[in-house]
């Protein structure tokens, strides 16, 4: 079959890398790709949030099935399109879309489906939000409600600067995204990721993982989009994703099939855990990115076929397939991300590398310029590796980030602390 991926970082490179490895593959396009991509796929100039540029490009090259990666384009409803014109498709529809595209609709939600979150306010003006944080105090995380490119959430130690959020968000700072406003308990635990597919009635887990979303050791410095991550996440047992399952995603789905909008494609849980109880921090509605590529690492070729499962409504009775591993990936960005930074720094020692099933470096922001490659991005590669053990698969990834030239890059050195501790 011909399948088309939406995206262009470094979860599109590891869900192009996991579906070439599939024989049901034949021609794989991805739109709009990278530097990374292009040596895999057919990379296509297409912009991936207009419904009719993507449905007719798909319509064009025959293609039968289309990945969306990014969640931009499930927002602007091209799942929608596609599906209207016949093509299959992986990825939910506008309306249940929501679920990530706005934070209070998630918490209406929970609330109808009586899954376990953080109390919460919303608020449509800054006078509002201002007297419930006086009145709640601090620590309390403030959210803008729609899309802000994971930049949204601002988890505020004091009141201050939990009113300065609040200010900011109304002021504009996070665009149309912050025109209504959430505000949260502070939710203490271990925070991890549960991933799930869903058919609209069915759900099938697919795996744990854990990323840093702090820039430097330690935790320490801003929030980015994700410094590392690995699978599985050793703080969210069997156990804890029975529970969550059951009191948390099966719930959902069945809420959103009651109002008619059923939620097909991958649902991303984000969980805070604490005493083996997990309760909700938020949804996301397409694989997180780092941890994509660790799930794509494990799982491989079955990738395609249950994401196939997925989106024809065949997931009762799929299961997925696990060895007994661990993966890890290592995040090299720009310097001075997720500040200002400089691109077009080339990148040396990719070429001397391995691109096996248990070590690849998945591109997530380059560029070929004049046969050159050079970063093009914040985050610009996704150093991955799987081994027996945690820590074999660290070893394997700091092994090959010591084989890159890039001065202009860093990474964290730390990542898998907590489940390496």
């Amino acid at each position: 079959m011909n399948i088309l991926i939406l995206g262009s970082g470094g979860r599109e490179h590891a869900l192009a890398w996991a579906v070439m490895q599939n024989p049901k593959c034949d021609r794989l396009f991805v739109a709009p790709g990278n530097a990374g991509i292009a040596g895999i796929a057919e990379c296509a100039d297409l912009d991936i949030n207009d419904g009719a540029a993507v449905t007719g490009f798909a319509t064009d090259n025959a293609v039968d099935f289309v990945i969306i990666g990014p969640e931009a384009p499930l927002a602007a409803g091209v799942a929608d399109n596609l599906r209207a014109a016949g093509i299959l498709t992986f990825g939910p529809s506008a309306a249940a879309a929501r679920l990530e595209a706005s934070k209070a609709f998630t918490k209406e939600i929970c609330d109808a489906a009586g899954a376990p979150t953080a109390a919460y306010g919303h608020f449509t003006d800054a006078q509002a939000a201002r007297a419930y944080l006086r009145e709640k105090g601090a620590p309390i995380v403030v959210k803008a409600d729609g899309l802000a490119a994971g930049k949204g959430v601002i988890v505020a130690m004091t009141e201050d600067e939990a009113l300065a959020a609040v200010d900011d968000m109304f002021g504009g700072g996070f665009g149309e995204a912050g025109a209504e406003v959430v505000i949260e308990e502070f939710m203490e635990g271990e925070e991890a990721s549960f991933f799930v597919l869903s058919d609209g009635q069915n759900v099938l887990p697919i795996g744990t993982a854990q990323d840093h979303k702090r820039a430097f050791d330690g935790d320490e410095g801003p929030n980015t989009g994700g410094m590392g991550a690995y699978s599985p996440a050793p703080v969210l047992t069997d156990a804890i994703a029975e529970a969550a399952l059951s009191q948390i995603v099966a719930p959902t789905i069945a809420e959103m099939a009651r109002r008619g909008t059923p939620y097909q494609g991958v649902l991303y849980v984000g969980l805070m855990i604490r005493d083996g109880q997990p309760r909700l921090v938020e949804y996301n509605v397409r694989f997180g990115d780092p941890e994509c590529q660790v799930l794509m690492m494990r799982l491989g070729a079955q990738a395609l076929d249950l994401m196939l499962a997925a989106a024809e409504g065949r997931l009762e009775g799929a299961r997925a397939e696990w060895a007994d591993d661990h993966a890890m990936t290592v995040v090299m960005a720009a310097r001075g991300y997720p500040g200002a930074y400089q691109k077009g720094n080339e990148i040396g020692g990719l070429e001397d590398l391995p691109e096996t099933s248990r070590e690849m470096v998945f591109h997530a922001g380059t560029t070929m310029e004049e046969g050159r490659l050079v970063a093009n991005g914040g985050r610009v590669l996704n150093v991955t590796a799987r081994g027996a053990s945690l820590a074999e698969a660290r070893a394997r990834a700091y092994d090959m980030i010591d084989q890159i030239d890039w001065p202009e890059g860093f990474c964290r050195s730390d990542i898998g602390w907590r489940a390496l501790r």
